[in-house]
């Protein structure tokens, strides 16, 4: 064993893991959401989508600036340590490791069988589903604790596939909605009974999910050749293509599927659009890529996962640190790692089929674990943007004041979405969860650190 990862990825495979974590299932199962929330406001819906990817990208541009000035970090858990010492950033990382990322990972090997059992005509609320759920999470941790450069190899190669489907929406649904007039009946079609406000704020949190993702390609910047120069520019690049992306896909299946069919028929609406532009076979062939294209988002989110308890470990802190900073001579990977976090992911996998499918297991503490944990990870943004501010003294204006103070905005814009998404209860019954396992956290902060 050694504890140490090589440079083995380049500036493609950044990219691509930005581009490939956030595009692939958001923007497919949560174009239905945007328009239940919003009562089927089509231009409330627009602005949700425009409102989160600007926030996205002022966000990516700060932390490029970070990745500038902290050129020996090698992710969020370092910049938040940069920042605002070693405590805070440790306090990310374990928000990161046992929550964030193994409840997205479990979400997004359910969203891809979810797709899968849509293809084969099954339920998606059936055994069949979860237990596809359950093959997809264990073979994407099995590719990236095996097999890394494999892994990268395969989330460069179905971030391609995966914009297959979205550029051909984009393009052909936009260019066929504006010329037949379905992208006009759908902005006029419905009364929505929502207020304006409410649908926009509600549709944020929902395109949170579309939209996050982009910070966990940070996760590879110690193992990422000229990560001072790469990982800025991998970070600012990926959010300008997904933001763009999205807003025109968005734009592109509303001019092709009527508001009401998206809003009633989920995933099989994504589907009738496909084969309504292309046909039968090519809709169906083109609804075999977004299955893969899940997977690779599925794939970006394990990479990052992964290495969650490896961050901390190798600092010393989490349990048993001398354990989880184990690499694999063979692997080069952090195997020890991946299994707990495995066994994290599949936690939030049952943890969402009690709270989506099993008829609300847990009572008040039911919650979307496919939210709220985003919006929670703004939250713990502001106080380093905040503080960024005033340490970064050397930085132009426009770096230094201007995009931190706007990224503040942006993700203050994102709690008080959440609360009026939810409502105070839910948040609140949330929050205590969170509050749990950050106090579990922090007693195995206390453990001494290991100095290897």
């Amino acid at each position: 064993m050694k504890n140490e990862l090589e440079k083995k990825y380049g500036l493609a495979t950044a990219i691509c893991m930005v581009v490939g974590i956030v595009i692939g299932s958001g923007v497919f199962f949560k174009a239905e959401t945007v328009l239940i929330r919003t009562g089927g406001n089509m231009p409330a819906g627009i602005l949700a989508w425009i409102f989160v990817g600007l926030i996205m990208v002022v966000c990516s541009n700060v932390f490029a600036n970070m990745a500038n000035r902290y050129e020996n970090a090698a992710n969020l858990v370092d910049y938040g340590e940069a920042v605002l010492g070693e405590r805070y950033g440790y306090n990310i990382g374990w928000f990161m490791a046992t929550i964030y990322t193994p409840a997205l990972a479990s979400i997004l090997a359910w969203v891809s069988a979810r797709y899968t059992c849509a293809l084969l005509g099954w339920d998606a609320a059936s055994g069949a589903c979860m237990t596809i759920s359950a093959l997809y999470m264990c073979g994407s941790f099995a590719l990236n604790a095996l097999s890394p450069k494999l892994a990268g190899k395969f989330q460069v190669s179905t971030t391609f596939i995966k914009m297959i489907p979205l550029i051909l929406m984009a393009l052909v649904g936009t260019f066929v909605g504006l010329t037949k007039g379905g992208f006009t009946v759908s902005m006029q079609s419905v009364e929505s009974t929502v207020p304006f406000m409410e649908g926009l704020t509600g549709a944020v949190v929902s395109v949170a999910f579309a939209c996050e993702g982009w910070i966990l390609a940070t996760s590879i910047n110690g193992e990422l050749v000229n990560a001072k120069r790469n990982m800025p520019l991998a970070l600012f690049v990926g959010s300008l293509i997904v933001a763009a992306t999205y807003l025109l896909y968005y734009i592109g299946i509303n001019g092709v599927v009527s508001v009401q069919e998206l809003m009633t028929l989920g995933e099989n609406g994504v589907r009738i659009a496909f084969q309504r532009l292309f046909g039968e076979s090519a809709g169906t062939l083109v609804f075999v890529l977004i299955v893969i294209s899940c997977l690779g988002t599925l794939n970006g989110l394990t990479l990052a996962n992964v290495r969650g308890m490896y961050s901390m470990a190798s600092k010393g802190h989490g349990p048993n640190p001398k354990l989880f900073q184990q690499v694999d001579v063979v692997t080069n990977m952090p195997t020890n790692s991946a299994i707990i976090s495995l066994l994290l992911s599949a936690f939030w996998l049952l943890y969402f089929y009690g709270v989506a499918l099993g008829g609300g297991w847990f009572g008040k503490f039911s919650f979307d674990s496919s939210e709220l944990p985003i919006v929670t990870l703004y939250g713990m943004y502001i106080p380093m943007f905040i503080n960024y501010m005033r340490i970064n003294k050397e930085a132009s204006a426009f770096n230094r004041f201007i995009m931190p103070a706007l990224a503040t905005v942006g993700s203050i814009f994102m709690i008080l979405s959440s609360f009026k998404a939810y409502g105070i209860s839910t948040v609140f019954h949330y929050l205590i969860v969170y509050a749990v396992f950050m106090i579990v956290g922090n007693i195995f902060y206390k453990t001494k650190p290991n100095n290897n």
